[in-house]
């Protein structure tokens, strides 16, 4: 059997690098959700037409484009700098939860250069906390969009019988699904920060930290 001091350094070796590698998977899923969270709030495929639609057209937060019913070209219109351009107050209320959501997530990853001037533990905890706050204004901005389903804008392109939380003759677009696939994903990512931050805690054992200070 392996002495108590050589054992406690194999196993510290080995959760060392355990963590490593798991710190490592989550800093890549965290930069690459970053980019999908920012390609959720710039796209304008929440919903779209469909075969059946009066018009050719889809909808973002802020931007849309629906067809003219002479031409048959699309006219595009919509912008985040633009409140005004924005067709519902509810579209507008979205953008703002979902806008923030991408700006945590953002601020999450700049937080990475923390952890070469503060403990480990700590910046984990930092960015789970921001991974946790973009979950919740994600579920808002999500919850929120289909309110402005009802503007005279929606309706012109999806039909009359569009309303609050009713698509009418639209259909969901991938952006919208993916900003739903989303809220599951930082949930996720700031649970494992969480677990992160925590087993840094640990990393040493009592007694070997403390064999470690004698040699020095």
């Amino acid at each position: 059997m392996l002495p108590a001091q050589e054992a406690a350094k194999i196993y510290h070796t080995n959760y060392v690098r355990n963590a490593r590698a798991v710190g490592v998977l989550w800093i890549v899923f965290s930069i690459t959700f970053s980019v999908i969270t920012v390609v959720v709030f710039i796209q304008p495929y929440w919903i779209g037409d469909s075969v059946n639609t009066p018009q050719a057209g889809y909808f973002g937060l802020f931007h849309y484009c629906i067809g003219n019913a002479l031409t048959s070209e699309l006219i595009c219109k919509g912008s985040p700098l633009d409140f005004s351009s924005i067709p519902s107050g509810a579209f507008k209320t979205a953008m703002f939860f979902v806008g923030i959501s991408m700006l945590l997530l953002v601020g999450s990853i700049v937080c990475f250069s923390l952890f070469f001037f503060c403990n480990a533990g700590s910046v984990y905890k930092i960015c789970a906390w921001m991974q946790l706050a973009s979950c919740t204004c994600m579920v808002i901005g999500c919850m929120i969009y289909p309110d402005g389903w009802d503007s005279e804008e929606v309706k012109r392109m999806c039909g009359q019988r569009t309303d609050k939380y009713t698509l009418g003759n639209c259909t969901v677009r991938w952006a919208y699904i993916l900003a739903i696939i989303s809220i599951m994903d930082s949930l996720i990512l700031s649970f494992l920060a969480f677990s992160l931050g925590n087993r840094q805690d640990k990393l040493l054992p009592e007694d070997f930290q403390v064999e470690g200070k004698g040699e020095g």
